[in-house]
C-alpha cells in the first residue's frame, strides 16, 4: 500500500539488441521495464499487467504500432495509458498519425537516451496529474489515498474495511472487459450502499482504491466491524449474479483461483500500534491470507 512500487516501462521493440539496451539502462534507473517484439503479445501482456508508460514501435513482425494504439485507445482500462512513438520513421505524416491516435510523444531513431529517459519522465508526471480517479469507478487512487490512509494513521480513533475481488484477471479472460468493468463498478456501487446504510449526518467517510482489485474504505473504530459485515452481506452472495445465467450452476466446480470472489476485512486502531503505511497493508493481506 505505501508508494515503493518502481513505476512501469512497457517496451514494444522487435530490435532485440535496442530492447536489451533499455531494459539495463531503465532498470538502473530504479523503474521496472518489460519487453516484447510482438504487438498482440504487448496487448495481452499490458491487458494482464497495465504498466505505467507504452514506448512503442510502428515496425512490427504482426500488427504495427499504430494497431496496437489504436486498440489500447479502445479499451477503458487503457484508454489513458501514455504512449510514446519510438521509431524510424520520420515523415511528417507517419508523425501526425501517431499523434492523431493519442500518442503523447513522438521520437525518432537514431535518439538520444537521456533525451527518452527525459520524455518518459515527463509523460509519467502528467499522468500521474490525471490518473487521480479510478477511470472505471470514479473512485480516488493513488496520491489522494496515500494521502487519506497517512491522515487517518495519525488519529487515535479509526477503523478502515477493505475490500478485495479475488479472480477477476480469469473473469476478464472468459468474459472480456467489459464484464470485468461492470464487477468493478458494481462492486463500488455496493460498497456506496452500505456506506449510506445506518450512517448519521455527522459521520464522515472516505472509500477510494488502493489498486485496481481493492478498495479501502475509512471510518470510525466503533462502526468499521457493522460496515464490514454490511459489504459482505451486499457482496458475496451477489457474486454469483455476474456471471452469465447459463454459466452459474458450475462456479463452485471452477478453482479458487479461478472463481470469482468478494473478501473484506476490517482493521482498527485498537487492532495494532500502526505508524506506516507497511504495516498497515502487512496486516491486512494476513487477514485476506487467513
Amino acid at each position: 500500500m505505501a508508494d515503493s512500487n518502481p513505476q512501469k516501462i512497457f517496451v514494444v521493440e522487435d530490435d532485440l539488441e535496442l530492447a536489451e539496451m533499455l531494459v539495463t539502462y531503465f532498470g538502473a534507473q530504479g523503474y521496472s521495464i518489460a519487453t516484447t517484439p510482438s504487438g498482440e503479445d504487448a496487448l495481452r501482456q499490458i491487458a494482464e499487467d497495465l504498466p505505467d508508460v507504452v514506448v512503442l514501435d510502428i515496425r512490427l513482425p504482426d500488427i504495427d504500432g499504430y494497431e496496437v494504439c489504436r486498440r489500447l485507445r479502445q479499451n477503458r482500462r487503457t484508454r489513458h495509458l501514455p504512449v510514446l512513438f519510438l521509431t524510424e520513421r520520420r515523415e511528417r505524416e507517419d508523425k501526425l498519425a501517431g499523434l492523431e491516435l493519442g500518442a503523447v510523444d513522438y521520437i525518432t531513431k537514431p535518439f538520444d537516451i537521456q533525451e527518452l529517459r527525459l520524455r518518459i519522465r515527463n509523460a509519467l508526471r502528467r499522468a500521474d496529474l490525471r490518473t487521480l480517479h479510478n477511470p472505471i469507478t470514479g473512485l480516488p487512487e493513488g496520491v489522494l489515498v496515500q494521502e487519506q490512509l497517512e491522515t487517518l494513521l495519525r488519529q487515535e480513533q479509526w477503523g478502515l474495511v477493505m475490500v478485495r475481488i479475488r479472480g477477476l484477471d480469469a473473469f476478464r479472460d472468459q468474459y472480456g472487459f467489459v464484464a470485468a468493468d461492470d464487477v468493478t463498478r458494481a462492486v463500488s456501487l455496493m460498497i456506496a450502499n452500505a456506506m449510506q446504510e445506518g450512517r448519521d449526518g455527522g459521520q464522515d467517510e472516505f472509500v477510494g482504491h488502493t489498486d485496481a482489485f481493492d478498495f479501502v474504505v475509512l471510518t470510525d473504530k466503533d462502526r468499521c466491524q457493522k460496515l464490514a459485515e454490511r459489504c459482505r452481506m451486499r457482496l458475496q452472495p451477489s457474486v454469483q449474479y455476474f456471471y452469465p445465467a447459463i454459466d452459474r450452476r458450475r462456479i463452485n466446480e471452477l478453482n479458487k483461483t479461478e472463481r470469482l470472489t468478494v473478501d473484506v476485512a476490517c482493521l482498527t486502531s485498537a487492532d495494532g500500534d500502526y505508524t506506516t503505511l507497511n504495516q498497515l497493508g502487512e496486516s491486512l493481506n494476513r487477514l485476506f491470507s487467513k
